[in-house]
């Protein structure tokens, strides 16, 4: 009892402030205490705990707490567990509040969870929200199509779109949009008679494509279709009149080489049969001596019976050269 009594009255005052020290600065370290305060500065009270669990769970709280601060200083009435659980659902909060406040200013309906659903959706709701409220254009390249009469018809479109909030999930992007519009500008000019009818009035293109409600299943509202731009391309009907004529022209001359081909084959067989023939001639013209012969020796053919023979023959010769010479004077009216 004498030693406790002992005991200097500041060592137990030194030790209580040393562990009030100590939890302050675990307090300090463990809970933003900064930005709780700003928070409470602000008007949008965030409880230490909460800071404390959004520091465990690795959530970058100063960034929520700053962006649900512009929240509720734009008068949103949004919770910050509902901000915490798309932060950690890999959104895009910022977006998220400032698209809602973009909405907000605009008097547009668009729910927290509209807007959380576009932005997981892949979709820039912000820029959503902004095409809703000033509508866009975009453009088309050069569409290029023929008409009935063969002449190829260019045409630029340009096409203002509005966004759909409502139809933001689970359609088509503005790709799709341009793409219909493309195929409505080829049909439109393939079914003019002429590329006169296009040129004088190319309204007859955005018409026809208004008609067929090309915004269909997706993300925008078509609101007009105007072309901007028209002009002649080449004349593919008489290129390819030209184009039949040479394949044409070229299959000609193949059947004619063909029976050129087959004329001479034809030719040089005729000379073939005409050697044989010539075989043929002269082994019977050596039958003729053979059997003349024979009859010289059973004596049916006399001495004289032979140089009348061969008298004869040679004044059909003559007569065979006669001939041949006249007909060497007068050449025939084909050769001249």
């Amino acid at each position: 009892m004498g030693l406790m009594l002992a005991i200097p009255f500041w060592v137990p005052l030194s030790i209580a402030l040393i562990l009030v020290v100590a939890l302050l600065i675990v307090l300090f370290i463990s809970v933003p205490i900064n930005v709780w305060f700003r928070a409470l500065a602000s008007g949008a009270h965030v409880s230490m705990l909460r800071l404390v669990g959004m520091k465990m769970r690795k959530v970058d709280y100063k960034k929520l707490v700053d962006i649900y601060i512009v929240s509720q200083k734009a008068g949103l009435d949004i919770a910050i567990s509902e901000l915490e659980t798309h932060l950690m659902a890999g959104g895009d909060i910022e977006k998220v509040v400032d698209a809602l406040i973009a909405s907000h200013s605009a008097k547009i309906d668009l729910t927290l969870e509209q807007a959380k659903a576009i932005d997981l959706a892949g979709r820039d709701v912000v820029e959503a929200v902004k095409t809703s409220v000033t509508p866009k254009v975009i453009k088309t390249g050069w569409v290029e199509a023929m008409c009935k009469n063969g002449i190829q018809v260019k045409a630029v479109a340009q096409v203002t779109i509005r966004a759909k909030l409502d139809r933001q999930i689970g359609t088509a992007d503005t790709d799709t949009i341009l793409a219909r519009v493309g195929e409505g500008i080829v049909s439109s000019i393939g079914s003019a008679n002429t590329h006169t009818e296009i040129m004088s009035d190319p309204s007859v293109i955005s018409k026809a494509i208004l008609a067929d409600h090309l915004d269909k299943q997706t993300a925008y509202e078509i609101l007009s279709i105007d072309i901007c731009d028209v002009d002649i391309g080449q004349n593919l009907g008489a290129k390819l009149k030209i184009e039949d004529a040479e394949a044409k022209k070229k299959i000609s001359q193949a059947a004619a080489e063909e029976r050129k081909a087959q004329a001479v084959a034809l030719e040089q067989e005729m000379k073939a049969k005409t050697q044989e023939m010539r075989a043929i001639v002269l082994a019977a013209e050596s039958k003729v001596h053979e059997a003349m012969a024979h009859a010289m020796r059973e004596g049916k053919f006399g001495v004289m019976d032979y140089y009348k023979m061969q008298n004869l023959a040679a004044d059909t010769n003559m007569r065979n050269s006669i001939s041949g010479a006249k007909d060497n004077k007068k050449p025939h009216r084909d050769e001249e």
